[in-house]
């Protein structure tokens, strides 16, 4: 395909649209992590890069900045309300959520590609979503994930971070309770940044 005649905005919106192909799948990672037998790639304190850059507005147009949240374990979940996976793994993620939060971790998710806020609200309160989501409709804040290290290229993705902002694992594929559980843990058991 030709990218002569497609305008610059068009072109970067082709290439978000491409790192976020369809609901489902992720293979072909370009991360630096190899996935465990369970799907999620983890990556040892040492080799750890930092998310930086990783903030906007929420579905209830409130500002949301994951640098905010340093000191604590973040989990990311990358969503859309038309997604079948997303729809299946979203009472596991907030069940985990009310669960884990006295034990210090936070979740953000990021909603991506829904035409509008309301659509994602329903989603959200039909499944009883108690944390909040940035909104993300053109998929700008999925790029700021780092490049050929742990990038979401499909949705559902969740990306966990350690205390220290850190990237620290990801999965590209719905995560059960069970899953979140097994990279919470040693995360929460981290030493304080």
């Amino acid at each position: 395909m030709s990218t002569r005649h497609i305008p610059r905005h068009g072109l970067l919106l082709l290439v978000a649209a491409l790192t976020l192909s369809a609901c489902g799948g992720g293979s072909g990672s370009t991360s630096a992590a190899a996935p465990d037998r369970d799907g999620i790639s983890r990556i040892a304190p040492a080799d750890r890069k930092p998310l930086q850059g990783l903030a906007g507005r929420t579905l209830e147009d409130e500002p949301l900045d994951i640098a905010d949240y340093r000191g604590e374990v973040v989990v990311v979940n990358i969503w859309t309300s038309q997604c079948g996976p997303c729809r299946a793994e979203a009472s596991g993620l907030a069940a985990v959520a009310e669960e884990t939060r006295a034990k210090g971790v936070r979740f953000v998710g990021i909603n991506t590609r829904d035409p509008s806020r309301e659509a994602a609200r329903a989603f959200e309160k039909k499944y009883r979503v108690p944390y909040p989501s940035l909104y993300d409709r053109m998929g700008k804040l999925v790029l700021a994930f780092p490049r050929g290290e742990i990038n979401p290229q499909a949705v559902p993705a969740t990306v966990f971070l350690d205390r220290r902002g850190r990237i620290a694992a990801r999965a590209l594929r719905p995560l059960g309770e069970a899953d979140l559980r097994k990279v919470i843990t040693p995360l929460a058991a981290e030493k304080r940044a």
